[in-house]
């Protein structure tokens, strides 16, 4: 099972710092001692200085990972406040996409967490108990036996107009 890790990294800063990124190994950690199985992506371990970034190194980076949201089987939002990044990402797993999105943020009532959301968690301990009680792997596995085949062909001898 493919999990993507989407998250706060400057939100509505104006400087090239970044939010407190400790809530990516509490993730990591807690994701991997209930669903073993995981292969956990961070967007941010392979690129720790991606602020610094020229624009041809960014764009390429800020492309592929939205390009990757479509194709992970969970999407993991934290978002204690508004990011930009992260609600592209939601978008493009949530409508592009065949996998879960999950979010853990206050915002409830965000339109964006709201709607490209499969399931909202007020904060990381209420993830951490919904992945203890297995309510984590449903919904992950009720999205993905709804998918639908990416090439599906007409059966052979009908027309499909």
């Amino acid at each position: 099972m493919r999990f993507f890790l989407a998250g706060i990294m400057q939100g509505s800063r104006r400087d090239v710092s970044l939010h407190q990124q400790d809530y990516r190994a509490e993730l990591a950690k807690v994701i991997s001692e209930h669903i073993p199985e995981a292969e956990i992506y961070d967007p941010l371990a392979g690129h720790p200085e991606s602020v610094a970034y020229n624009d041809e190194d960014g764009r390429r980076v800020f492309y592929g990972h939205n390009r990757q949201c479509r194709e992970v089987d969970v999407l993991i939002a934290y978002l204690p406040e508004a990011s930009m990044g992260t609600a592209i990402e939601m978008w493009e797993a949530h409508e592009h996409g065949q996998g879960a999105v999950l979010t853990i943020s206050p915002l409830d009532h965000n339109w964006a967490v709201r709607f490209c959301s499969h399931a909202i968690y007020l904060d990381l301990d209420m993830f951490e108990a919904a992945l203890r009680s297995g309510e984590v792997r449903q919904i992950v596995e009720r999205v993905l036996s709804n998918r639908k085949p990416k090439h599906s062909p007409s059966p052979q001898g009908t027309c499909d107009n």
